[in-house]
């Protein structure tokens, strides 16, 4: 089902502003950049021209923060990245991620090395051509590493000017909080959504301390969406999909959650971001979350 929402109102700006960090406020619903790359997160894409011009159309839409990583590609998403985009415009946030290596598509390990971090960083700084990057996420803590090594490399390429804010992934409370006391902490990002909430007590930890989470793989729903369903009901009745309802819950949940789904549709881009205009009453978000999973704390 397409949305009623018409072209001319699809604007990013109507999902409100974060303070991600001082002099950094983003509009709440951005833009993932996995999946401008091959199939399995892995390779070039079938049409690079096509990618680089739906880069330029999610900073048309409003969307001023991009979330992008060193191992999507390998390298590829970071590239098109800047071609497409770079000079960057006035007030677009392009944040990376590494610590994750790629042995072929769908295939992903976490290495933690301080070497290597420090390599991902520099590589990373090359790909996107700039001198700093603005925010880098830790994309995993590796098991086999000590994470203060990790971060202490972080903390020393911050301490450097290459890095602005340092954000983690998939990570506890306890182990943003082991992080907070080596070097400050700006946004997680975790596997978070309306079918999958196991991240909620995280969740209630960056709305304490006024952290960003960034949720990803933001709009899968799972039974919720099925035909007949709370969200099927609410999306029928407000000429939406199912998908865009699973955005909108998402920033109607808490004020700190930075959604960021991909695609590499034009079409579905503009889909998206036409969440950001729905509004449903807190009756019809109630029906919908009584509907939801159990959430399991961590």
């Amino acid at each position: 089902m397409k949305s009623s929402t018409s072209l001319s109102s699809v604007d990013a700006a109507r999902s409100g502003e974060f303070q991600l960090a001082p002099g950094w406020e983003v509009h709440r619903l951005g833009f993932g950049a996995m999946r401008i790359t091959g199939r399995g997160i892995w390779g070039e894409p079938k049409d690079p021209a096509a990618m680089r011009r739906l880069l330029q159309r999610v900073v048309e839409l409003g969307v001023n923060f991009i979330d992008t990583a060193d191992s999507y590609g390998p390298e590829v998403s970071e590239r098109l990245i800047a071609e497409a985009l770079h000079p960057y415009p006035a007030g677009v946030l392009i944040a990376t991620k590494g610590g994750l290596t790629r042995q072929g598509p769908e295939r992903w390990a976490p290495v933690g090395r301080p070497e290597y971090i420090q390599q991902c960083v520099e590589m990373s700084l090359r790909r996107l051509r700039v001198d700093c990057i603005e925010l880098y996420q830790l994309h995993r803590i590796d098991p086999k590493v000590p994470a203060e090594e990790t971060l202490g490399v972080l903390k020393k390429m911050q301490d450097a000017g290459k890095i602005r804010h340092v954000g983690l992934s998939e990570v506890t409370v306890k182990e943003i909080e082991a992080a907070r006391r080596i070097l400050p902490i700006v946004s997680v990002q975790n596997h978070y959504n309306l079918g999958n909430r196991k991240s909620e007590a995280v969740l209630e930890y960056c709305e304490r301390e006024r952290l960003g989470f960034i949720p990803w793989f933001p709009m899968a729903a799972g039974e919720l969406a099925k035909a007949g369903g709370p969200l099927d009901r609410a999306a029928q009745r407000h000429g939406a999909t199912v998908g865009q309802l699973a955005l909108a819950w998402l920033l109607h949940r808490s004020p700190v959650i930075l959604p960021i789904p991909g695609t590499s549709s034009v079409a579905h881009l503009e889909e998206n971001v036409a969440a950001a205009g729905l509004k449903l009453a807190d009756a019809e978000w109630q029906e919908i979350e009584k509907a939801a999973p159990e959430t399991d704390e961590e």
